[in-house]
């Protein structure tokens, strides 16, 4: 279950923090998006894209006329398809990889999350890209159709379509827009922030009473790395004791009796991270705990 209530934080940002409790139970400090980061993030890919189809369409215009225009009709669905498959695809693509960001969210800091705290699905990502269609390119279509002499009425109808979409993360105190409505999702705040020195130093000394084998490592991804550092970060106690007994739990390991849960996740991380690291440099990315080692 997802609790979500505000947090004291800089008051600049209060308005914009949540507490996201993951289904492992871990209560997480996350920002939301502002409408104008959001709005910016969108320009800025809309921007890549429309460079990417103007390429497309001079390449286009370059082979009708090689063509003498006799497959003129062959290109233009071919243009129109491609059009589709980009605007459709570039937002799809590139938020089901690791980093759940289009290029323009990655440069303001900004990535998409599941709003129940768990592991953000195709489903969800499919639903959220396909109402874009209905929020931001059908309203575009009444403006183009309207600007060609269409009757007043439907003109008007275009307008306020446009602006009842373009308006509604306003008036959500998440910032949403229908399409995260649909799909439960959010955008929010991903900044790369340098791990602390204690956490640091698991990765250089490792405890020797620790020694996890290949399976055990092999129990998590690199969302559930995130997780860990989040929680070695915020020195919570009952945060580090559930974490700590479910991972315990997970792999099978048996607590000794002079360690502590905070020792036994330091190790666990300094694990995990090199084995993820390792994979890596060989081409392979774990995601989560879903996926395939």
């Amino acid at each position: 279950m997802t609790t979500v209530a505000p947090i004291g934080i800089d008051p600049e940002r209060q308005r914009f923090a949540r507490e996201l409790v993951t289904p492992e139970g871990v209560a997480l400090h996350i920002t939301l998006a502002s409408a104008s980061e959001r709005a910016g993030a969108f320009l800025l890919d809309a921007v890549i894209i429309v460079a990417v189809l103007v390429a497309a369409t001079l390449l286009c215009g370059w082979v009708a006329l090689a063509t003498h225009g006799q497959s003129l009709s062959l290109i233009g669905v071919i243009w129109l398809l491609g059009f589709f498959v980009l605007r459709n695809g570039w937002f799809l693509g590139f938020e089901m990889g690791a980093r759940a960001a289009t290029p323009g969210k990655r440069v303001f800091g900004l990535r998409v999350a599941a709003r129940h705290g768990g592991r953000l699905t195709a489903d969800a990502l499919f639903a959220r890209n396909a109402m874009r269609e209905i929020e931001v390119f059908l309203p575009l279509t009444f403006l183009i159709v309207s600007a060609g002499g269409v009757d007043a009425v439907m003109a008007a109808l275009g307008l306020l379509w446009t602006g009842v979409f373009a308006l509604f993360p306003l008036f959500n105190r998440d910032r949403l827009r229908a399409g995260d409505v649909v799909a439960g999702t959010w955008v929010v705040r991903d900044p790369r922030r340098a791990l602390t020195a204690e956490i640091a130093r698991t990765d250089l000394a490792r405890d020797p009473r620790f020694a996890f084998d290949s399976a055990q490592v092999q129990a998590y991804g690199v969302a559930e790395l995130q997780v860990l550092e989040d929680v070695l970060r915020g020195q919570d106690r009952r945060a580090v004791r559930v974490v700590a007994e479910r991972i315990r739990t997970r792999i099978g390991w048996l607590q000794g009796p002079e360690e502590t849960d905070r020792a036994f996740l330091d190790a666990y991380y300094a694990a995990l991270r090199a084995r993820l690291e390792s994979g890596l440099l060989q081409g392979r990315r774990r995601r989560d705990k879903h996926d395939a080692a």
